[in-house]
């Protein structure tokens, strides 16, 4: 599996809360999915977890940067979710999507911070593994696998790399 991207972001929680104070749901309907919203809305102070939020959509629209056409990808195109475990997971939607499956989808693995003065996020965007059960659609586990992949050599026909059992050092 191959590193498409990483990216990384800083966020200063002060410069949220002026944010969302000043612009209030004008500024969550423009970054925030529904979902987003929703969940931020079930939090007494939401400004760390949407500080984190925003963090990790910039992290994984820098890390998506190598895939054409991945500049005009939006806010709500990068969807920051929760898996069963509540670890933080990303939902691909609109032009996001679209790109990671014309690249043959991709794995999109995401880290989230927040103290009290800034919040961030990691994100690393790697080619999904070939298999034709992973959806664009239920893209919502912890590393969430989009696209269909099948343009890849199945791992059995993979070459080794140096690195693996095939090659001991």
């Amino acid at each position: 599996m191959s590193v498409v991207g990483v990216g990384i972001d800083l966020v200063d929680l002060e410069r949220i809360a002026r944010m969302l104070e000043d612009k209030g749901e004008h500024a969550m309907g423009r970054l925030f999915t529904p979902e987003e919203r929703a969940y931020l809305a079930t939090r007494p102070d939401p400004t760390g977890n949407a500080a984190a939020r925003i963090a990790a959509k910039e992290a994984v629209y820098k890390a998506m940067q190598a895939l054409p056409g991945a500049r005009a990808i939006g806010w709500r195109d990068i969807e920051v979710t929760r898996d069963p475990e509540g670890r933080p997971a990303i939902r691909l939607h609109g032009l996001a999507a679209r790109l990671a499956d014309e690249a043959g989808g991709v794995k999109v693995q995401v880290s989230l911070t927040h103290s009290a003065l800034s919040a961030g996020a990691v994100a690393v965007v790697s080619a999904a593994p070939p298999t034709a059960e992973f959806s664009i659609h239920r893209c919502a586990a912890k590393v969430a696998v989009c696209g269909r992949g099948g343009a890849r050599r199945r791992a059995s026909q993979a070459t080794p790399s140096p690195a693996s059992p095939a090659h001991p050092a």
